[in-house]
């Protein structure tokens, strides 16, 4: 017995209904002609059609019957017809099963393109074999408990969102629901002789336990929103899987794809519904080992920009805990009546306790943060990045030849700028082609700390990011910065170039502080810094530097170096912490020379007093004196014995 199907239908629907059910079902006949069959309506039962054959047409399709296209809204009741085992209600438009409970030998049931909403009334058929309920209306997967001889299962073209009550269906060989709104592949363990599943234009994108079904060689995934192996990572574990479709996935986009699929699923004789040669298996697995050091390494660098980005985010914070710090302590000792005081732009109110603990109330705020380095220092292109004021301390390892060269450009952040000042003097020698320093969150507050860059070799670009550093606010200070580095020959500053009006302006504006500076030093400091001016164009010349008329532009750049003005050079800085030096030198040099000084004070008032009490004591002295003269010379001869005597024993 053979229906009549529309070509809408799937090739799945196609192939379902030449199912060799028994061996006596196997053979072709035609089309059931409907011209003589009645429909009745039963005494007892009205709102049903009943379906009467004559004895001909059951003779002809004893155990078939099509109601193909009869545009039937419910199912009717067929009497006298127990022994079918063959039921198609295709093309009509049913909304409800019904009215086949008597049919316990029903083999064959063809519901498919109704309009059934929920699947009901099999409950009864415990020999149906062949269920095909594709394109209705369908939400839900149920009632399915009593058929556990099901062999075939088409529910396509539903809107089934959820895989579930299928568990039992051990002698399940087919199963069909492609076209429905399922988003996850799960439940679906216990289907043990399942050989075939369709999937196909649903939303899947994630699958589990398939790799539990022992049977399972073909899988048709095409058309899902599968976009990583990951999703479909227990497919790599079935044994017996060896046709699958992923063909309309974003997966299928990847240029991995085909290579991590076979080189995973070794066992697959088709991918796509195209045959797998050993050739691209081969290839494949050649294509996987490159893939995969690929993203190991890219994993590596991933692993690298996270832990940076960490260590810089530490350093980041440390740094606003100490400048917090200072600002605290500013305020602290600036404000003494408990009054509100702004840190960072935050007021905050601090209480005679919150003093006495400051270290600990500041210290809290990083107890929850990972111990990372406390500074960083990376080479990137031609760039120096230093991070964190530990950074300065690298600068004195032994860089190689090749890497100190290519260095163009040094950035300093997180890194106050006195720290920075004291190893500007090791770039000239470390890196001899860097010309472009850059400063962002190095709290420069004053113009005054631009002189100290006059150390360095050469500067071309400089670049100050407001980002803490607060003197980019000052309206002048660039051209503060021509002024006092006029002898580098700057070309941009923050990346934009410098003209010459530009230098006009900085020397109206700042170059009356070359005479104030001068006139204000001490000669023997203006006499060093002569001396130092000429050693350094000596050691110029030495080098052969300048001595041609044609000398390129870093030649140039370098007698500019040597050729500062001696009046600008008076113009220095000095970091807080030599200043503080300096100031406790002249502290020590004050206590000296007031110890000195009072031990001088002591002796002088001492030898006074003693002066005072000789000349109160002199007379009576000098009364005595004369009075023992005259007893000794009164008796002569006596006296001049006793004078004898005392030479003589002076001799011995």
């Amino acid at each position: 017995f053979e229906f009549r199907i529309n070509k809408e239908q799937s090739s799945f629907h196609n192939r379902l209904l030449q199912h060799d059910l028994e061996k006596n079902c196997s053979g072709r006949q035609g089309n059931v002609q409907y011209d003589n069959t009645n429909f009745g309506s039963s005494s007892s039962i009205t709102s049903f059609p009943v379906l009467q054959r004559t004895a001909e047409e059951k003779i002809l399709n004893s155990d078939r019957l099509t109601l193909e296209r009869q545009k039937l809204t419910v199912c009717p009741i067929i009497d006298g017809e127990d022994h079918l085992r063959l039921l198609n209600f295709q093309h009509n438009f049913i909304t409800r099963i019904q009215n086949i409970s008597n049919l316990q030998h029903l083999v064959f049931l063809d519901l498919y393109d109704n309009q059934i909403e929920e699947i009901s009334g099999l409950s009864t058929l415990r020999s149906l074999r062949v269920l095909l309920l594709g394109k209705n209306r369908l939400k839900k997967i149920s009632n399915l408990e009593n058929l556990k001889n099901l062999d075939v299962l088409d529910l396509h073209g539903n809107q089934i969102t959820k895989i579930e009550n299928i568990n039992h269906l051990g002698e399940l060989r087919v199963l069909n629901l492609a076209r429905n709104l399922l988003t996850i592949v799960e439940n679906i363990s216990g289907l043990d002789s399942l050989t075939e599943l369709n999937l196909r234009h649903n939303q899947v994108c994630s699958i589990k336990d398939v790799d539990t079904l022992p049977c399972l060689q073909r899988l048709f995934l095409s058309f899902n929103n599968i976009s990583s192996f990951e999703d479909i990572l227990c497919l790599a574990d079935s044994s017996s899987l060896s046709d699958i479709t992923l063909d309309g996935n974003p997966i299928a986009q990847e240029t991995w794809y085909k290579h991590t699929v076979l080189h995973h699923m070794m066992q697959l004789r088709q991918l796509d519904m195209k045959r797998i040669t050993e050739e691209e298996r081969r290839m494949a697995s050649v294509a996987v080992r490159k893939e995969e050091e690929r993203k190991r390494e890219s994993h590596k660098q991933t692993l690298l920009k996270e832990k940076k980005r960490l260590t810089i985010c530490n350093i980041a914070h440390q740094w606003e805990i100490q400048q917090n710090r200072v600002a605290l302590v500013a305020s602290l000792n600036t404000d003494k009546d408990n009054e509100p005081c702004q840190i960072n732009g935050s007021a905050a109110y601090v209480f005679p306790e919150e003093s006495r603990s400051l270290d600990t109330i500041l210290s809290s705020a990083v107890q929850g943060l990972s111990v990372l380095e406390s500074h960083l220092v990376e080479v990137e292109g031609d760039t120096l990045y230093l991070y964190g004021s530990g950074a300065l301390e690298c600068l004195d390892r032994n860089w190689s030849v090749q890497t100190a060269a290519a260095v163009i450009t040094v950035s300093f952040m997180f890194i106050e700028f006195d720290e920075i000042v004291q190893v500007l003097t090791k770039l000239k020698t470390k890196f001899p082609n860097s010309v472009h320093l850059k400063f962002k969150e190095t709290n420069l507050v004053a113009l005054q700390q631009f002189s100290a860059l006059a150390q360095v070799n050469r500067i071309e670009q400089l670049t100050v990011d407001p980002q803490g550093n607060p003197v980019v606010s000052f309206t002048l200070w660039k051209y503060y910065v021509l002024f006092r580095l006029n002898h580098f020959n700057l070309q941009k500053i923050n990346g934009v170039e410098i003209t010459q009006n530009d230098i006009v302006m900085a020397e109206r504006l700042f170059g009356i502080l070359d005479y104030v500076a001068s006139s204000e030093l001490p000669h023997y400091r203006m006499f060093s810094l002569l001396g130092e001016s000429r050693r350094k164009q000596f050691h110029y010349l030495l080098e052969g530097k300048g001595k041609k008329s044609g000398i390129g532009n870093e030649e140039s750049n370098d007698n500019r170096a040597g050729g500062e003005s001696t009046a600008r050079a008076t113009l220095n800085y000095s970091t807080k912490e030599f200043h503080m030096e300096k100031l406790e030198e002249i502290k020590e040099r004050r206590t000296l020379c007031q110890t000195y000084v009072k031990n001088l004070v002591k002796e002088a008032a001492d030898i006074h007093m003693k002066n005072e009490s000789l000349q109160k004591l002199w007379p009576q002295m000098f009364i005595e004196l004369v009075r023992d003269a005259v007893v000794e010379i009164r008796n002569k001869n006596s006296y001049m014995k006793l004078c004898l005597q005392r030479i003589a024993d002076q001799k011995q």
